[in-house]
């Protein structure tokens, strides 16, 4: 915890001992309080996140949870519980670069993995306090990257077959989506109860678990990301395998939305 919170705002955040579970509670509290919400209507993202995390392998958490489970989640920060974070752990994630001209010629024999071109790599700051924000409900850093990114891949958000939010916890998610605009302003958890971020969905997310199911090894998160979405555009993801993907976007956040890094994969 006192590592994490080297990247928050030491002076106003962490010596006060706001740490990142602290920092996303206030998030979270001011969006239930703004939408009229209780802490239940961020459930359908940590049920569907373990629930992807079931069919993958090399993920941490591969148990199912229900509604009951994550309403009665012990409270860790309120009102975020366990079950709204994701764990950190261990864990290790390596993407091979090459000139695409090689990669193609390497490519698609027997035996050899599809290629995937990075289409877009976008990063955008943001204030590092969350109190220096306009509005800390809106993350600028993951809409600006988003943006810049889709602008570079010449694609557009209907363009992408999917998502990997960087879901440390539930809260993260719900905004990462709306300031991306895959939502509008307090309807992620809406959408996510509608199933539209569900394997069959609109916008599947957290393919492979996110950070919530696969667990949250922080250095290497984006890296795995960036695996996974790969394996979702060469069609080897397996059981969780979302039919037909051939483009995804993953999002990386560093901080309480301080930075975000987003790119943009397709398969070539």
């Amino acid at each position: 915890t006192a590592a994490l919170a080297t990247a928050a705002d030491a002076d106003y955040e962490a010596a006060h001992g706001a740490s990142f579970v602290a920092l996303n509670a206030l998030l979270m509290r001011r969006y239930l309080e703004e939408r009229r919400l209780t802490r239940d209507a961020f459930a359908p993202f940590a049920i569907l996140a373990h629930a992807n995390a079931a069919k993958n392998h090399n993920a941490l958490y591969r148990q199912p949870i229900t509604a009951a489970q994550f309403h009665a989640s012990p409270v860790v920060a309120p009102p975020i519980a366990v079950l709204d974070s994701a764990g950190i752990c261990d864990g290790a994630a390596a993407a091979v670069l090459a000139p695409l001209a090689d990669v193609r010629r390497r490519a698609g024999g027997a035996g050899r993995p599809a290629a995937v071109r990075i289409a877009a790599s976008a990063s955008v700051t943001d204030t590092l306090a969350l109190g220096d924000r306009r509005d800390p409900l809106v993350w600028e850093s993951v809409a600006g990257s988003a943006r810049r990114a889709l602008a570079e891949a010449r694609l557009s958000l209907k363009d992408l077959d999917f998502y990997e939010p960087h879901d440390a916890f539930t809260i993260v998610t719900a905004l990462s989506l709306e300031a991306c605009g895959f939502a509008d302003r307090f309807a992620a958890t809406d959408l996510a109860r509608e199933g539209r971020f569900d394997p069959g969905g609109d916008l599947p997310i957290c393919t492979l678990g996110g950070l919530k199911g696969r667990g949250h090894p922080v250095g290497a998160s984006g890296a795995y990301q960036v695996v996974e979405a790969a394996l979702q555009c060469r069609g080897a993801a397996g059981a969780a395998q979302v039919p037909g993907a051939r483009r995804g976007m993953t999002q990386s956040v560093g901080g309480s939305g301080s930075v975000a890094v987003t790119h943009v994969l397709e398969a070539v």
